[in-house]
């Protein structure tokens, strides 16, 4: 069997950006773990961001066979029931035994991958192979190539652990080799976390010059200091169009580039988006539907555990909220995008301590009373004072409407 044509690799070269999902594998070195089902689950849900073009524009990782039978065979259901809709992949050590089991678990999947871990630094070279980075670099083509024999139907891609502390001109030379040895794509990844985007700027540039320009490069970016999606910013800049990414940043650690964060600040701003790539290129072959990103951010935080704070950007709790006059009236002056228009969230005024008289008004008006004047001052009073009482900001809304309906209840009269 023959693989025509590797479409994340055709995607790249023609400037398309492809993002390199995660959250199944990396995540789980967060201390989540997703069942086969929902790793199906979620491929599918990925895939239908991009429509029909779901291969193109997501690679899978869905899992790291060598850990469990288990493992194997949650990658091989995301493989045999996955495959039409993204691009899956199976990641492995840079051993014989490794990549033989990697290939076994997707083998026979339309857009099948494996993706080989070699060490680039002296420092991991000699921890996970006990070499140099050399020597480790030149094994890594030769697993390339052996894999392409054994079954060239399966894309070969490398992931170069930390590719950030490696020589970067010996790094770019060795890309080149195993490329010509049969890889898709060569990642580099920033393993611990410590690049300042200039670094990652850095790394990018100079081995993609020495690389060449057959060779299609990879981010693969941590966020120990919370820096992973300006660093990811920095590698579109230097031409890298294949993007690791993770559902809600779960990863390694303290994580590394959010998926709906990165796949969202490339599609809501077409003009920034072309300025940032600077090729004039168009990012999508089919735009990406952003309305889907919410429910599957809540899907995967339901899985695994991983909170939706307040503060989460693009598919947090506070995302459309409003508890303040200003913003209750002039909404559009306080947020970058319209959370309704591209994500489909519905606005929602919140009671908090800090509500102004409108925005006490329309929640009471929203659960049908209406409030004169002196109501409303009593309303608001009422608000401020419960929040603390309480000890948290958000008034629950039943316990608000009862005591509106205290509050409202026409005073009986007394007959003369």
């Amino acid at each position: 069997m023959t693989v025509t044509v590797d479409v994340v690799r055709e995607s790249a070269r023609a400037g398309r950006v492809v993002l390199w999902e995660e959250s199944p594998r990396d995540g789980a070195q967060a201390k989540t773990l997703m069942t086969g089902d929902f790793r199906v689950r979620l491929a599918r849900a990925q895939g239908r961001i991009f429509g029909a073009d779901g291969p193109r524009h997501v690679v899978f990782a869905a899992g790291f066979p060598a850990v469990c039978a288990e493992e194997f065979e949650a990658v091989r259901q995301v493989a045999v029931e996955a495959g039409e809709t993204v691009s899956v992949s199976a990641v492995c050590r840079g051993t014989a035994g490794d990549v033989r089991q990697a290939l076994a678990a997707v083998r026979g999947s339309t857009h099948a991958r494996v993706m080989v871990i070699v060490p680039a630094s002296e420092a991991m070279a000699g921890v996970m192979t006990h070499g140099s980075a050399e020597r480790a670099l030149t094994a890594g083509a030769a697993l390339v190539a052996r894999a392409r024999d054994t079954d060239d139907g399966v894309a070969v891609d490398v992931c170069l652990a930390d590719a950030s502390r490696a020589d970067h001109a010996l790094t770019g030379e060795h890309a080149a080799r195993m490329t010509e040895a049969g890889a898709g794509v060569v990642v580099l990844a920033d393993t611990v976390g410590d690049q300042l985007p200039q670094d990652a700027a850095s790394m990018f540039t100079t081995v993609r010059r020495r690389a060449g320009d057959d060779v299609v490069l990879a981010s693969h970016l941590h966020n120990d200091l919370g820096l992973a999606l300006a660093n990811t910013l920095q590698a579109l800049r230097a031409g890298v169009r294949v993007l690791s990414s993770s559902w809600l940043g779960i990863a390694e650690r303290s994580g590394m580039v959010a998926t709906e964060q990165l796949l969202f600040l490339l599609a809501y701003r077409p003009d920034r988006t072309r300025e940032l790539l600077g090729d004039g290129r168009a990012p999508w072959w089919t735009e990406p539907d952003l309305t889907l990103l919410p429910g599957i951010a809540r899907m995967v935080a339901a899985e695994t555990g991983a909170p939706l704070g307040v503060t989460t950007p693009i598919v947090g709790d506070g995302v459309g909220t409003i508890s303040t006059g200003t913003p209750f009236v002039h909404p559009r002056l306080f947020e970058p995008y319209d959370p309704h228009a591209l994500l489909g969230i519905e606005p929602r005024v919140v009671l908090t301590h800090l509500a102004s008289a409108r925005v006490v008004t329309a929640v009471a008006a929203r659960l049908g009373h209406g409030l004169d004047p002196d109501q409303t001052r009593t309303a608001v009073a009422w608000v401020k004072s419960q929040a603390y009482r309480q000890g948290h900001a958000v008034i629950d809304e039943t316990d608000f409407g009862d005591y509106l309906a205290r509050l409202t209840v026409p005073t009986a009269r007394t007959p003369r």
